[in-house]
């Protein structure tokens, strides 16, 4: 019996001007699954996360969101269909606390279900615990990851979209990111994470998609991925 798709992509083209960026790329992503979205920088990723959150409107090509067209939505909209966006760079509100950036969030998912309230993610997050009075452009690069994480989980999403992961932060605190992104998982929320440490990604995702030049090259397990060395040198460098 087919998954239900939560994304559904097709034959995106995503353009920056005169810049052909996507070529047609085909991205979906069904319930509960988790996906590595890989590749050198400058090779699509952000611009795909992007042109599906509404960010970058496609020039062609279809997205769907648990059955419905989207294409050419705004961001909001996506976020109201169960979307949760955390880009890279964060975008967190500096001049709002960690419990301000926390409930502004919170509201039931596209199913009534209110899994993630404010205790939850404080349980979770340890760190903002302890920091709630903080202004957001007081806390550490990680604790800004890590309240962005709580924030997009506020909203109960069905789909949480995490571009950069671990990005610039210090490896104890990309190593907890990690944990928080296996315990999401588990949780039953679809994931896609974009991060260039390729071995902590594929230890957590179901299937994997590899982008060069606005093109899929690979699609595939983390099994397949890690028994083809060849395609990790090929396309990731490594």
């Amino acid at each position: 019996m087919a998954k239900e798709l939560m994304i559904d992509a097709r034959g995106i083209n995503t353009y920056y001007g005169a810049s052909h960026i996507l070529r047609g790329i085909d991205f979906s992503v069904a319930r509960g699954e988790t996906i590595g979205l890989m590749g050198r920088n400058g090779m699509g990723k952000s611009t795909l996360l992007k042109s599906i959150m509404g960010l970058v409107k496609p020039r062609s090509g279809s997205i769907d969101i648990a059955g419905k067209p989207m294409i050419g939505c705004a961001p909001y909209e996506m976020a109201r269909k169960g979307i949760a966006y955390v880009p890279e760079g964060r975008g967190i509100f500096g001049n709002l606390s960690v419990v301000e950036n926390l409930k502004m969030a919170a509201r039931a998912g596209t199913r009534g279900q209110r899994d993630w309230t404010y205790d939850r993610v404080l349980e979770t997050f340890p760190r903002l615990k302890e920091r709630l009075g903080h202004g957001g452009q007081q806390l550490s690069g990680g604790e800004q990851q890590m309240l962005t994480i709580g924030r997009a989980l506020m909203t109960n999403p069905d789909v949480l979209i995490l571009d950069e992961a671990t990005e610039g932060l210090a490896p104890l605190i990309a190593k907890d990111i990690w944990r928080i992104c296996a315990l999401i998982r588990d949780t039953g929320i679809s994931s896609v994470i974009v991060d260039k440490n390729w071995k902590h990604v594929t230890q957590i995702t179901d299937r994997n998609v590899i982008l060069v030049k606005g093109v899929v090259v690979f699609e595939g397990s983390s099994d397949k991925l890690h028994a083809s060395p060849e395609l990790l040198q090929q396309y990731l460098g490594v």
